[in-house]
């Protein structure tokens, strides 16, 4: 989209709401759009949320105030739950909601199925980020996308060009260092996952770093995992003019101060944009947004990799406004040279560098300067003395040096609420006037509302008669129907064609009025409608119907009639000497999961030596021109690929319809592409996956649910692994290893030793580089299913993985022995688990299977 062709109308500001006073905050305040969840089935579930129930009046407020409505279903959504799941869809098809925001395909799916119209945005947690990955969801007609946090300007401006698909971008608020729909920490130390809306923050957790086993020295920086906040007020035309057509604020667990304070910025910097007054936003602006919520401010990714801006690592939380520095402790307060203004009843906190230590803080009881008493605001590069409350502060504890921060601004506060605690409508709307009659017959008037483009008739009861001494004109009747205060309607023109010397009582012009505002007002909230069809959502479960564990049908049973038993193992490898440890222990079929892909030729030469089978490993996530590294892959023709990523899927996709007559690799989607349903496992084998890894999210029951209704024989299990915690754009090594700021410049510290992130229980958990720079933060602890493969195995499973990271060969062969025992039944899935956590330092969880 060039810059002559983006109109005001085609960017959207959207807002988030997580309850009613920050819904009536985005609308007052300027929101095009607004995000909210209801009670279940959405990435908030902290948040207080909607009910269901309220769905349509919700939708009427917006819609009087032209304003859409979006629905957060953004997580995945677990076989059992597909019945509420659809219910949920069909009371947002009554109520008219503007469109649904979702993760889960399989969700995509099935609301496709009752209804072909109904408008569908892809969430960021559908890890969406490269023009392929857009790609793959054309055939579900969806209306947008929400691009991933880590595409930079230049990659969107990329995506919307090759794509040509509305784009949704986050513009403001907290930043997940993991990529949305790729962190798992909350699901494995906590059974809180992410991708259900139960974050743990396990990011604003302290770290200490280890390299090669050696703790680092790192002064107050201890939160290693921890963004500042996104903030790309200053850069919006060039987020304009990369083609960017909905800019997102996050916050739906924020106050609905802080709902105004940012949607009032972002609409005003809109607005400047379009207007030809285009200036950054002043300092005073800056500082506002701050105060509402601040961790510091970056532009993340959106100019590239910066590491050293992306993460401070010396705080957690948000900080608000910085004063600047204690200079001298006095018997009352603090001298302070001010970097910002401040006044009494403002809320500061004193900084000492150690967020984890309780901290000073309280309110401003009093300001002087030069001695004086301050009754007023102290501007900014004054000296002055800081006077907290009395009971506020314990001084002893300060320290000359100490930051100083305002925490919170009473005043500001106020003025927020002000612009949504009024009777007054947020919003009035422009009406165009006809009026027409003559003597005898009633005044006939039609009222437009341009905005919503109807025309509502009212005529007076009473028919005009001619005028003795003042006749009715335009003047008088502009006059009367244009006292439209305190409705949704202002007068924007009136044409009137009158003929001769008219006139009506005032009474009958009123109730003209009235009754107009009335019609007019009634058409707005009006939903807009949508093609809604009845649907079994487990219509389509395979076979048709769920079967019960350990009697399938006969579709699923082996030639004996039994359900089948020769299942295998296949191991995942992150290093030729673990390659070879696999081979030797009799596995036939190989994953090699190297940190770089230079690494993968010797790996297809030891396996096809051995007479087995090998599957390369793609990258957790698919950027714009990363196609290569896939070509490579193919050039060592292995036997399959282990795809990761919807944009690397649709990329082989395509090979296969560009070269129909070459040899192509088998296509197994792993569990990054969050299969949590049978409906996604559909979704993923007839798009053209040979087999399919469920999603790590599933606990043994869920697990269940969907092996009952889905293909196993094309299914395979992860059954031991340490679980991929984080994934992240952020380099661990690069920020705090290096002087660099990205991998252009970081000296590629990873090369030279292996970091890991020790927790405060004293867990050390690798962090591990791909080719494409990117870091996955393994949990530090072995998980293992092997107490279900015996269950796994009567409902048809015949494929299980075994997915190794730091294991020595020999440790290899060990484990692989014993899952091999297990599945010929020679010893229990228990005993496998026993063993393996009394020979294992660290010892086996059972993990996510258990909850």
């Amino acid at each position: 989209m060039t810059e002559r062709e983006i109109r005001r109308e085609d960017v959207e500001l959207l807002a988030p709401a997580g309850d009613w006073d920050c819904m009536r905050a985005a609308v007052a305040n300027g929101a095009d759009a607004v995000f909210f969840g209801v009670e279940k089935f959405n990435a908030r579930a902290r948040a207080n949320n909607f009910r269901m129930e309220e769905l349509p009046e919700i939708m009427a407020f917006l819609h009087s105030y032209g304003v859409k409505g979006f629905l957060t279903f953004n997580i995945l959504v677990f076989e059992n739950e597909l019945g509420d799941a659809k219910e949920l869809i069909d009371a947002c098809v009554d109520a008219g909601v503007d469109a649904v925001i979702v993760q889960d395909l399989g969700l995509v799916q099935m609301i496709r199925e009752i209804s072909p119209d109904f408008p569908i945005h892809g969430s960021t947690q559908m890890t969406i980020t490269s023009p392929e990955a857009v790609e793959f969801t054309k055939p579900f007609d969806m209306e947008r996308v929400v691009l991933g946090r880590e595409n930079n300007l230049k990659q969107i401006r990329k995506i919307g060009e090759q794509a040509r698909l509305p784009m949704e971008v986050f513009v403001h608020g907290a930043l997940c260092v993991s990529y949305s729909g790729q962190c798992l920490t909350s699901e494995m130390w906590g059974g809180r996952s992410a991708n259900r809306g139960e974050c743990a923050q396990a990011c604003r957790l302290p770290y200490d770093l280890l390299v090669d086993g050696v703790p680092q020295p790192m002064g107050d920086v201890a939160y290693l995992l921890s963004p500042k906040d996104l903030a790309a007020i200053d850069i919006m035309p060039e987020l304009i003019e990369a083609g960017v057509t909905s800019f997102k604020i996050e916050g739906r667990l924020k106050s609905p101060e802080y709902v105004a304070n940012v949607v009032g910025k972002y609409r005003k910097a809109i607005d400047r944009y379009f207007d030809g007054k285009w200036a950054s936003p002043s300092a005073e602006e800056m500082r506002e947004l701050q105060q509402s919520f601040s961790r510091g401010f970056t532009h993340g990714f959106l100019e590239g990799t910066n590491n050293k801006k992306l993460v401070d690592g010396t705080f957690p939380k948000s900080r608000g406004v910085y004063l600047g520095t204690v200079e001298q402790i006095l018997r009352d307060g603090v001298v302070c040279r001010l970097n910002a203004p401040l006044k009494r009843g403002d809320g500061i906190v004193f900084d000492a560098g150690d967020p984890t230590k309780k901290e000073e803080g309280g309110r401003v009881y009093d300001l002087r300067r030069k001695g004086v008493k301050l009754e007023g605001e102290a501007g900014e590069g004054w000296v002055i003395d800081i006077v907290p409350g009395r009971s506020d502060v314990d001084l002893r504890r300060l320290h000359v040096g100490d930051r100083i921060w305002k925490t919170n601004d009473p005043a500001l506060d106020r003025s927020l609420r002000q612009t949504y605690e009024t009777e007054k409508p947020y919003r009035v709307f422009p009406v165009q006037i006809k009026a027409s009659g003559r003597a005898g017959e009633p005044l006939a008037t039609w009222w437009t509302d341009l905005h919503k483009g109807v025309t509502v008739r009212v005529d007076s009861e009473l028919p005009l008669e001619p005028a003795l001494k003042r006749p009715m004109d335009a003047a008088l009747l502009e006059e009367q129907f244009g006292r439209l205060g305190g409705t949704l309607f202002q007068l924007d023109r009136l044409d009137a064609l009158l003929e001769g010397d008219v006139i009506v009582p005032m009474r009958e012009l009123n109730g003209i009025r009235r009754r107009a505002v009335e019609l007019l007002a009634g058409e707005r909230p009006k939903p807009p409608v949508y093609v809604k069809r009845a649907v079994d959502p487990y219509g389509d479960a395979y076979p048709q119907g769920s079967a019960a564990a350990g009697a399938r049908p006969a579709a699923w049973a082996g030639p004996t009639g039994e359900a089948p038993r020769g299942a295998s193992l296949t191991a995942l490898c992150r290093g030729l000497p673990q390659v070879q440890a696999a081979l030797e222990a009799g596995v036939g079929f190989i994953y090699a999961d190297f940190e770089f892909i230079k690494q993968f030729p010797a790996a297809v030469e030891a396996v096809r030596a051995a007479g087995a089978k090998i599957a390369l490993a793609t990258p957790r996530i698919h950027m714009p021109g990363e196609n290569g590294y896939h070509a490579n892959i193919l050039r060592l023709q292995p036997d399959a690929v282990l795809v990761r990523n919807t944009g690397a899927l649709y990329y082989y996709l395509r090979r296969r319809q560009e070269e129909p007559n070459a040899v192509h690799p088998q296509l197994i989607g792993d569990f990054s592409l969050n299969i949590a349903n049978h409906k996604a496992a559909k979704v993923f084998l007839e798009a053209g996956c040979d087999r399919i890894t469920p999603s790590y999210d599933l606990n043994i029951q869920q697990m269940v649910d969907l092996l009952e209704r889905s293909d196993t024989s094309r299914t395979e299990v992860v059954i031991h692994q340490h679980l991929p915690m984080f994934h992240t754009e952020h380099c661990v090594y690069c920020t705090f290893l290096s002087e660099g700021t990205d991998y252009t410049n970081c000296g590629r510290p990873c090369e030279s030793g292996r970091a890991s992130l020790q927790d405060r229980i004293g867990m050390s958990h690798p962090v591990r580089v791909d080719e494409g720079c990117r870091n996955t933060v393994y949990n530090a602890i072995e998980q293992s299913g092997a107490e279900y493969l015996s269950h796994f195995q009567s409902l048809g499973v015949a494929s299980f993985r075994v997915e190794f990271l730091e294991e020595t060969p020999e440790q290899v062969i060990q484990v692989l022995d014993l899952y091999n025992q297990a599945l010929r039944g020679e010893i229990s899935g228990t005993s496998v688990w026993r063993t393996l956590k009394a020979t294992n330092q660290l010892g086996v969880t059972r993990g996510q299977l258990v909850k």
